[in-house]
């Protein structure tokens, strides 16, 4: 399957089906911590990617004729940023009439100073936006934008739609060990915050490899203050295993739809198998195979063993 992977385990959201409207790494930002690698297609131009129709029947066969229904959310987000897709009211409106769930869009929110992506998002019931800078130099140093796009232009975006959105907001900081963990940078960060005015605040550290080898997450103790500082909720922890995914596909499409969008461990890799009736041998010789391919990079970050897939 193209765009729909999932169903994906989530910290914040229960059990989350996943849409994915961008091609592989399409994004405006390239940030150091981003768990697929570094951006390959940078780009600030909102594009229709593929037909919206292709998407919606994509996920209506998933849902309705596959008669998947144990999730919880619908969420849009995918290989890169979802709103650099157009139009996305049709998919949002279409992806909450066929599952009677709600929709949730995972964003960097860097477009959204553009009115017209506004009023395509409007009808998400929860925003799920990231922000970890306070200014230009903290902007450039961990998102590593587009061209120049500039941070007060992002973050004023954010509050205008604010001011007009009726759902909620649900903010996550990615904490970086160097570049915005600090007691300094943290005080910013809360202004930001505070004017912004979120439902929630979701403090998160990279549990899975990142783009670039020298990303740590902070100690313990800063995390802590962090927590207290921005009255944030920590989900720092690792969210795997109970992966689902259709049983039209073969084994090695089903970890590939995954890993594109979420690496994911040796052992939730091995459990999705066997929720497929394979014996722990046949999982094993999976393993050996998926290890050989030139397009799964394996990589050990603090001591585990991750799966993400990389053009070749």
């Amino acid at each position: 399957m193209k765009h729909v992977y999932g169903i994906v385990p989530s910290r914040r959201l229960g059990r989350s089906l996943g849409v994915s409207t961008i091609p592989f790494k399409t994004c405006n930002y390239s940030c150091v911590y981003c768990q697929l690698g570094r951006t390959t297609n940078m780009t600030n131009t909102r594009q229709t990617f593929y037909p919206p129709e292709e998407i919606i029947d994509e996920f209506r066969c998933f849902v309705v004729k596959e008669s998947i229904t144990d999730f919880d959310v619908v969420t849009i987000v995918g290989e890169g940023e979802p709103l650099l897709y157009k139009p996305l009211d049709i998919i949002i409106d279409s992806l909450k009439t066929i599952s009677n769930r709600q929709v949730v869009l995972i964003t960097n929110g860097s477009l959204l100073y553009d009115e017209n992506v506004q009023d395509e998002i409007k009808g998400v019931d929860i925003l799920m936006p990231t922000l970890d800078a306070w200014d230009d130099d903290s902007f450039k140093k961990i998102n590593r934008p587009y061209g120049k796009l500039l941070f007060d232009e992002v973050y004023n975006g954010l509050l205008e739609f604010r001011k007009k959105f009726i759902g909620q907001i649900w903010l996550e900081v990615m904490l970086v060990k160097g570049l915005n963990d600090s007691k300094k940078a943290l005080e910013r960060l809360k202004e930001k915050i505070v004017e912004l005015k979120p439902e929630r605040v979701y403090l998160n550290v990279p549990v899975r490899p990142p783009a670039e080898s020298w990303v740590q997450k902070p100690d313990d103790k800063t995390i802590k203050l962090a927590r207290e500082i921005l009255n944030a909720t920590s989900i720092e922890k690792y969210s795997g295993g109970n992966f689902v995914a259709s049983r039209k596909l073969d084994d090695l499409s089903v970890v590939l739809n995954i890993i594109k969008r979420h690496p994911m461990r040796k052992e939730d890799i091995k459990e999705l198998l066997k929720s497929r009736g394979k014996s722990e041998y046949e999982c094993d010789k999976f393993m050996s195979f998926l290890e050989i391919l030139d397009f799964v990079e394996k990589y050990n970050y603090g001591g585990t063993i991750f799966y993400r897939y990389k053009k070749t």
